[in-house]
């Protein structure tokens, strides 16, 4: 089968450019100005009010859920989107805590996202009853499953280095040990192939504007996996996860299915973002779309490793064994890449000294490749780095 793959013309992309920041933030859909536009003129506009039931809004969290669901193997009706991450992570460990009740531990790892951690802790001491939050190396995470761990939170794929964990085989370690799962799948979702109804985890959260395209600020989405989500008693007691929120009950009744987590109002111009950029998944399989990763990701370490050898990888060699990115250390990282991005090659930093570039097929080829790595070889070797303008660190790195 010929491979569709790019589809660049599904996005807009500035004329010289070589977008190798998806893992961060997704570029824009070239249907989503003129679908958001008209959702905030024929829509909010033109309905006011009305647009939550003529316009369909309040049924968006659910609807955009299944698809995001069919990109990650979660059946309908599993997963919802809205609120941010930092809310769905606080969610799910909330409720993955109480089916385990006679236990103490959370497990994650020292690469885990800090919001992750810091969730998790927040969380932790306001419950006040004695939990520990007990973080070890990725690469131990599963011999530090033992029968004291109640939950097991992990990020699939490391921000910072791209390494992936076995999800499979933790998640059987974790439940044979009597332990539940959550999946932070922010570097998965659109990325790499994710089958939560194969595994079995119990929960999983994610964000969209990374892979998924859905722009600064998209809502997040939570997994709850569906034999046990009318066990679930939210913790975040929202007003739209109530079961019949127009009633106006001053006594919190859970709502049916993966409703009951649902907890603020609906960000209705972010979904309508959401809702076009996850048009381009319809054109091509996650299989593909891994596959592909997997080609332009060997080539780029292939071609740093001769071309730039002052660089040294920081993320797993095989391919198999990361995600849809790869980390480079370099002493002088930041300058760099901040030399880089004004060549028109923009990736980003991560402290203390790792150049990060993603690799995302929908717009990415193996010629912004070979393009990409010709200019960072120049500015090394030239080291224009050293210019006073690329040392200054700016808020957002």
């Amino acid at each position: 089968m010929v491979s569709k793959l790019p589809l660049k013309h599904l996005f807009q992309l500035p004329e010289g450019v070589i977008y190798l920041d998806g893992n961060s933030l997704g570029p824009l859909p070239t249907t989503v100005p003129d679908h958001v536009g008209a959702a905030v003129t024929d829509q909010w506009g033109n309905m006011l009010i009305r647009g939550w039931n003529d316009a369909g809004w309040m049924a968006m969290p659910t609807q955009l859920g299944d698809r995001i669901g069919a990109l990650i193997g979660a059946p309908k009706g599993s997963v919802v989107v809205g609120d941010t991450l930092s809310i769905k992570v606080y969610q799910a460990l909330a409720a993955a805590i109480e089916r385990v009740p006679d236990r103490k531990v959370v497990l994650s790892d020292t690469g885990n996202f800090p919001t992750d951690l810091y969730m998790a802790k927040g969380l932790l001491d306001r419950l006040g009853q004695g939990h520990e939050l007990r973080t070890v190396a990725p690469q131990d995470v599963a011999a530090a499953i033992t029968d004291d761990v109640a939950v097991v939170l992990l990020t699939e794929v490391d921000y910072r280095t791209g390494r992936k964990h076995d999800m499979a085989a933790i998640t059987k370690r974790a439940q044979d040990q009597g332990a539940v799962v959550i999946w932070d799948l922010a570097h998965s979702a659109g990325a790499i192939e994710v089958d939560l109804t194969a595994c079995g985890a119990e929960f999983a959260v994610g964000c969209t504007y990374k892979y998924l395209n859905g722009g600064p600020g998209a809502p997040a989405f939570i997994y709850v996996r569906p034999d046990l989500i009318d066990q679930v008693d939210p913790a975040l007691a929202g007003w739209l996860g109530h079961a019949a929120p127009f009633d106006f009950d001053l006594e919190y009744r859970a709502g049916d299915g993966i409703e009951r987590m649902r907890v603020g109002t609906p960000p209705v111009i972010q979904m309508a973002a959401l809702a076009k950029s996850l048009d381009a998944f319809d054109q091509v399989s996650m299989r593909e779309i891994r596959l592909k990763s997997a080609t332009l990701s060997d080539l780029f370490i292939e071609l740093v490793e001769a071309k730039c050898p002052m660089l040294t990888l920081h993320s797993p060699r095989d391919a198999a064994e990361r995600g849809s990115q790869v980390s480079f250390a370099f002493d002088h990282g930041y300058a760099a890449m901040q030399a880089l991005i004004a060549r028109g090659v923009i990736g980003d930093f991560r402290a203390p000294n790792v150049m990060r570039f993603g690799f995302t097929p929908l717009y990415i080829d193996e010629t912004d490749v070979t393009r990409a790595v010709d200019i960072l070889a120049d500015i090394l070797a030239s080291k224009i780095y050293e210019a006073p303008e690329y040392q200054t660190k700016s808020r957002v790195t």
